[in-house]
């Protein structure tokens, strides 16, 4: 296994998103990799956590990664947050992204939760991709 091409992953999907016309016009530029300090968007992206696993093969080290991409909204109802998630979605399922290091072989939506924050007042969706990446390349 090789958990060395993780970063490359996380700044090839950050990237994508951040240059995503159909997220931005929803959301901005409002992607983070953590929780926004301040003023708080009504409406963000935020890259979260993942599970590794190892997935090599006889020609080289390589991994699954299960990423987390939550969305979260301020709003009254779930319409925006869903929104974004689509738009999130779209980006994502099976792009063709380039690693500083390694080769992405396969990017795929796996499932997603919506709820409501503990306090209520928010509403949170957790998508949940499946990446397959590849270090002999």
């Amino acid at each position: 296994m090789s958990y060395g091409m993780a970063a490359a992953l996380q700044a090839a999907i950050w990237q994508r998103l951040a240059s995503d016309a159909a997220l931005a016009a929803i959301v901005g530029d409002a992607i983070h990799d953590t929780a926004p300090q301040g003023a708080v968007p009504e409406l963000y992206v935020l890259l979260g956590p993942e599970d590794a696993r190892e997935r090599g093969d006889g020609t080289g080290a390589g991994a699954e990664h299960r990423v987390t991409v939550t969305v979260v909204s301020a709003g009254a109802g779930f319409l925006a947050a869903k929104q974004a998630a689509g738009a999130v979605s779209d980006a994502l399922e099976g792009a063709a992204l380039a690693l500083d290091r390694g080769l992405l072989v396969s990017l795929g939506f796996l499932r997603a939760r919506a709820r409501r924050s503990g306090d209520g007042q928010r509403r949170r969706i957790d998508l949940t991709f499946r990446a397959r990446v590849d270090d002999g390349a």
